[in-house]
């Protein structure tokens, strides 16, 4: 079976609505999240200095919007329509039917189940609507909250990788989840 691409398209849960950026976003998305070095602490970019870098990222993403294989969202809380983090894929492979996703949230939402809800709705999506057979997520050991989410969404552990990647503190572990479309229909 062929991937069936559809791009970013809006996604709704219990308490999110998963959308398309603007460039109308850039105030909400530098201070909600993306100028604290809390939040990026174990992230692969460093916090935004000033909000010309948010709005430079920010058109990259629109511009990517073209593109049926691009996966950016922003995190929206439906009932505030407030703007609270991102969740995209980070890489891909068509050739084996994979993505790999990343997120991040702002401080102030932490701990509230927002990234598992939007986890598990990306999941969702990219196996009945995309054919993806692989969905995989990394996160640095020093980060376990970022395992405890991959693992309630039903990734299962694969292993860790000694110095394997890099994040904000540097050259870092990694560990790796993953579900497959097997693991997925059989629940």
């Amino acid at each position: 079976m062929n991937l069936t691409h559809k791009g970013t398209v809006e996604l709704k849960t219990k308490r999110l609505l998963l959308r398309r950026f603007t460039m109308d976003d850039a105030n909400s998305i530098f201070n909600n999240w993306a100028n604290d070095p809390d939040v990026t602490e174990y992230l692969t970019w460093q916090p935004h200095g000033n909000i010309d870098v948010t709005k430079t990222v920010l058109t990259g993403w629109v511009d990517g919007y073209a593109k049926e294989d691009f996966y950016v969202w922003g995190i929206v809380i439906s009932t505030t329509n407030e703007l609270i983090g991102s969740i995209s894929v980070v890489s891909q492979d068509d050739k084996i039917k994979m993505v790999h996703i990343g997120y991040c949230i702002g401080k102030k939402w932490w701990r509230q189940g927002f990234v598992s809800e939007a986890l598990a709705a990306l999941i969702k999506f990219f196996f009945e609507e995309v054919g993806i057979n692989r969905i995989e997520a990394r996160y640095d050991p020093q980060n376990p909250n970022s395992g405890k989410v991959m693992e309630k969404c039903g990734m299962k552990y694969e292993g860790l990788m000694r110095q394997a990647d890099w994040n904000a503190k540097g050259i870092c572990d990694s560990i790796i989840y993953a579900i497959l479309a097997k693991d997925y229909y059989s629940k």
